[in-house]
């Protein structure tokens, strides 16, 4: 009987690439704003992926690509802060503006509604099936394209935009309810 050889580990790799790459760049831009960033955190994504992944078909791959991510982003906070590597606006510098830190906005009463709508709008957010407030969630807040949401979902372009309208439709009524 003749061995018949299945895909390599680079075919895997590939896949992965062509399919997640725009996503997690998007994800990592969004949260650290430099090009180059983003595509070396993308690119460790990837090689820590490969070493456990063994094929496209595992259904947590979307969980496991961002779980790494995720933790890249936190190592790379914690780096930060012992590296002294974020510094601090001067008030010296002419660039920084008092003016512009709206002081107006920080007095109690509008801190507590903020913090209000915002648990608010997170209650109205987990009352979506999954898949409306995932794809919700990458719309509004990732930046993502409806296009590339539909490519990850399989999904059509129209159907990617129900989704979002039936989420902001849910959100709109019990913010406004509420």
């Amino acid at each position: 009987m003749a061995h018949i050889p299945g895909p390599t580990l680079s075919y895997y790799s590939d896949d992965l690439d062509r399919r997640w790459r725009s996503i997690l760049m998007a994800f990592f831009l969004r949260r650290v704003g430099d090009k180059c960033e983003a595509e070396d955190l993308t690119q460790e994504t990837f090689a820590r992926s490969a070493r456990r992944i063994s094929s496209p078909d595992n259904t947590n791959i979307k969980s496991y690509l961002f779980t790494i991510g995720a933790n890249l982003l936190r190592d790379r906070a914690r780096r930060a802060v012992t590296h002294r590597l974020k510094v601090h606006d001067s008030l010296s510098d002419p660039q920084f503006d008092l003016g512009a830190i709206g002081a107006e906005d920080r007095e109690p009463e509008r801190v507590l509604i903020a913090k209000e709508t915002l648990r608010e709008a997170l209650s109205a957010l987990s009352e979506l099936d999954e898949r409306t407030r995932d794809i919700f969630v990458l719309f509004r807040l990732e930046k993502m394209k409806h296009r590339q949401i539909a490519e990850l979902y399989g999904i059509s372009v129209s159907a990617v935009e129900k989704q979002v309208v039936k989420a902001t439709t849910h959100l709109a009524a019990r913010l406004i309810k509420g």
